[in-house]
């Protein structure tokens, strides 16, 4: 090979710059160190990154500052990907379908209880709820709202008999024993769900909700608040209608609130989702009348919870609660459910 066949193949440094290596590089005793030399290329295409071989084909020596710079970042930005986690991956089939229902943002929230007294906020008793007037006995007595009478999402000394994770919102599809004239064509899965008139395809609905990145999910099982008649708001894009509680659009129970790490009063944002996309959580825990629950015992969902039984788990996905984690716990759930992540509404 002549020297400037090698110099062309191997650029390191320009003989012309350096004598002492060239006479070195093309002197008759040295051909082991051509030969070292001749390998090279080959190492460095099987070893070196793209970013640093540009750099080494190229004239180091006259390399200006900004050609450095950007060869300083481009190691850097590859040196952040190598210790960066893992990018979140699709949801699989448990969760598919996040994306169907709008968010509702930015919601005044307020909190309610069954067993709750009447007062001046709060006008009508909550012994029984829009859809059951047994409430208070179908779900096993009192359910305290005071944070210290409470472990472990439930109160103290009472095992609920229906989901603690309840929620209202202002809209109520039965009025006098018949379904309203409207509900057929502003609820999205009634055609799912209606089985004859007078029985809501509302009751037990799972909803999402969130709050500083936090997210839990919730049966809604009442009306309220306040109002009974705003689909423009619960279907549509409306804001919730002026109220006393500083235009409050959904009520949540004492077990989202301690779940959420919430006030009295605060902001959240809502949306509906099949029973389908629930993730593991403690909303599964409890009660008959709770979709989980009823997957357990192996009950039919037509008969027991018609609601959810259309797009709804199956035996083959998880319908159990996590006993070893709360996924939901101390992050938010990401593509899945946070409404600040960048999963367009569907």
């Amino acid at each position: 090979m002549s020297e400037v066949e090698l110099v062309r193949f191997f650029p390191l440094a320009p003989t012309s710059s350096c004598p002492t290596i060239s006479r070195y590089m093309f002197s008759s005793a040295k051909k082991p160190f051509l030969a070292i030399l001749m390998l090279l290329p080959a190492l460095l295409q099987a070893s070196v990154s793209d970013s640093i071989k540009s750099w080494i084909k190229g004239d180091s020596g006259n390399m200006s500052q900004a050609d450095f710079e950007r060869m300083a970042m481009q190691i850097r930005e590859k040196a952040i990907q190598q210790t960066r986690p893992p990018t979140v991956s699709v949801p699989t089939a448990p969760v598919l379908g996040f994306g169907k229902y709008p968010w509702h943002r930015n919601i005044m929230t307020t909190i309610f209880w069954i067993g709750e007294r009447p007062s001046a906020r709060n006008p009508v008793p909550n012994n029984r709820s829009a859809w059951d007037a047994n409430w208070y006995r179908n779900y096993g007595g009192y359910d305290n709202p005071d944070p210290n009478r409470r472990r472990n999402f439930i109160p103290i000394g009472l095992t609920p008999r229906q989901n603690p994770f309840y929620c209202a919102l202002p809209y109520c599809d039965i009025s006098r024993g018949n379904t309203k004239p409207e509900a057929s064509k502003v609820i999205p899965w009634f055609r799912d769900c209606f089985e004859k008139p007078g029985k809501s395809v509302l009751k037990g609905r799972w909803i999402a909700i969130n709050h500083n990145g936090r997210t839990c999910f919730a049966q809604w099982e009442d009306c309220g608040p306040f109002r009974t008649d705003h689909w423009q708001y619960v279907f549509g894009n409306e804001r919730p209608r002026p109220n006393l509680n500083r235009g409050a659009g959904l009520d949540i129970a004492p077990a989202v609130r301690d779940y959420l790490k919430m006030d009295k009063n605060d902001i959240c944002s809502w949306k509906f989702v099949d029973s389908a996309s629930v993730p593991d959580g403690p909303w599964k825990y409890y009660g008959d009348n709770n979709t989980f629950a009823l997957i357990r015992k192996g009950l039919n969902l037509y008969l027991h919870d018609r609601n959810n039984a259309k797009r709804s788990p199956t035996t083959s996905t998880a319908t159990r609660p996590s006993l070893t984690q709360m996924p939901l716990g101390a992050l938010p759930v990401g593509v899945r459910a946070n409404p600040f992540v960048g999963i367009p509404d569907q």
